[in-house]
């Protein structure tokens, strides 16, 4: 390629400058969108207590987590993209929060899973095996987790050697600074072997199977079911069968938002000499973000409390209506699940112990 003369570098640049205003304006708009919502999703599980059981309580880590995408990550994004000079680890502590959140994203979403199985499989020692504590427990567990594997380039595992000989063959400056950029500071092995390899593809292939295992299970009982009076089982997982869906579906939207970045990763990898074009990795990126904006929307489509107490917290609060109707929440419109009120009732309605699930 020849050298570029002045009026095409004039040219390059503003149309870097419009492009980089168009990539900032859809972050915007991904963040305004994934931020409230989010938020409507933490708010709706406090205010309606037959939200508030172990289910829920990792629907509402998945969306802090959410949240800190729209009000952490993607600031910091734009940044990136935008490309500031600055001291390499500072650079580092930039780029990592993403890996933190998507890992804690990922550990939520094998917790449901994990806990929609148990619902199923062991329906009548549920509530005594799932508790509060265990719940929260587990929940705490997967943040830490989540920050070990999101902080691992801080301890080490990064591009800093690499960027060393690079400022030393240039003979730069004396101070290590570097152009702050996602691929400048974060080892492509550590992407590839150690989060994709490790902690991101085997935990989707896990949950795949347990919802596999889950929709398995769930057919079985209502096939028994069809031949008996009771209906109360039937019923209860009917219900069950619902929401499955509902949150595998989240699941699915996850894997289809995060995977094609995770693929064009392994190209950069496997086959450096392979040139990616760059819109296929922003729509990549613009798919891990919006991914953000995605769940409180399947929350309000397939899940009736949830759809239910949006409605409620819109009327009451966003248009300060104080109809009496909305000032309590009906547990028989809310109580679409086989749970009423957490740490209340029985968690299942009567099954025949006689019979064997």
């Amino acid at each position: 390629m020849g050298p570029v003369s002045s009026g095409d570098q004039g040219t390059m640049a503003q149309s870097v400058s419009a492009f980089q205003a168009a990539y900032i304006t859809i972050e915007v708009l991904i963040a305004l969108v994934s931020v409230p919502g989010n938020i409507l999703v933490i708010w709706a599980v406090k205010k309606n207590q037959a939200l508030q059981d172990a289910t829920f309580s990792f629907i509402v880590s998945l969306a802090v987590a959410d949240v800190a995408v729209g009000t952490l990550v993607i600031p910091l994004a734009i940044v990136i993209n935008i490309g500031p000079r600055m001291e390499f680890y500072t650079c580092l502590m930039v780029a990592c929060p993403v890996l933190i959140l998507t890992e804690s994203s990922i550990l939520a979403l094998l917790a449901i899973a994990v806990d929609r199985y148990l619902r199923v499989k062991i329906p009548l020692r549920y509530k005594s095996v799932v508790t509060p504590r265990r719940a929260a427990a587990a929940i705490a567990c997967c943040w830490i987790v989540s920050l070990l594997v999101g902080l691992t380039p801080m301890f080490g595992w990064n591009n800093l050697n690499k960027m060393r000989r690079t400022q030393e063959a240039n003979a730069s400056h004396t101070a290590f600074v570097i152009r702050c950029q996602f691929e400048n500071v974060i080892s492509m092995e550590y992407m590839v072997y150690f989060n994709f390899f490790v902690w991101v593809l085997p935990p989707l292939l896990l949950m795949f199977i347990i919802y596999l295992e889950v929709f398995n299970l769930i057919r079985k009982q209502l096939d028994k079911k069809v031949s008996s009076n009771s209906s109360d089982p039937q019923k209860y997982y009917g219900k069950e069968l619902k929401i499955a869906k509902s949150l595998a579906l989240v699941l699915f939207l996850f894997a289809l938002s995060w995977l094609p970045l995770h693929t064009l990763n392994c190209i950069t990898l496997f086959c450096p000499s392979c040139q990616t074009p760059s819109i296929l990795t922003y729509i990549a990126i613009f798919l891990t973000h919006g991914n953000s904006a995605m769940n409180p929307i399947v929350y309000a489509f397939r899940i009736q409390k949830f759809r239910t107490t949006f409605l409620q917290i819109w009327h009451q609060y966003i248009c300060c209506e104080t109809d009496k109707n909305t000032n309590n929440l009906d547990n028989t419109e809310l109580g679409n699940w086989p749970l009423e009120r957490a740490g209340t009732g029985p968690d299942v309605p009567y099954l025949d112990l006689q019979k064997p699930l």
